[in-house]
């Protein structure tokens, strides 16, 4: 007969990731409302959720809708760099992670080395970025297309079930 793994010993389970699902639809979803969901009780669920979040499963936040807060123009950007120094490398990367408006950036694998989402108040705000970026690592940066987004019909949204 199998032994149960240790809740700080497994990833996660089913009944994790149906605790996972509940939170994605509801992040203020009250704990005696999972409990009841996932039939364990309201202890269980508290350790389960504070589990995940401290192996990083999860992190709690909120998503904003850039705009509703006054950054209309949202442009999805496919940086290539060219063949460049790890410490060339990271500057590039810590100046985009410290960009204001800079709201994502990811290591991509294909034809382009990166992918980030920029936003702006409008075509002027995004072109000054834009320029300003590509002018200060125009030595490192070999390919820049830049991708207007219209609309967004879905984000961050997982079935795991």
């Amino acid at each position: 007969m199998p032994t149960k793994q240790k809740l700080s010993s497994r990833v996660i389970d089913e009944t994790d990731k149906k605790i996972l699902m509940i939170l994605q639809k509801d992040g203020r979803a009250q704990l005696k409302e999972i409990s009841k969901k996932v039939h364990l009780s309201i202890d269980s669920v508290h350790k389960r959720i504070k589990e995940m979040q401290r192996k990083k499963v999860f992190s709690s936040t909120i998503l904003i809708d850039p705009r509703v807060i006054g950054y209309p123009l949202i442009a999805d950007i496919k940086i290539k760099l060219k063949n460049i120094s790890n410490e060339e490398r990271n500057k590039f990367i810590e100046y985009l992670q410290k960009h204001e408006r800079i709201t994502e950036l990811l290591a991509i694998m294909g034809d382009y080395d990166f992918t980030c989402v920029l936003i702006a108040k409008d075509s002027n705000e995004f072109e000054e970025i834009s320029t300003g970026i590509r002018q200060k690592f125009k030595e490192l940066i070999s390919e820049w297309k830049a991708i207007l987004v219209l609309k967004t019909y879905k984000f961050e949204e997982y079935n795991l079930i």
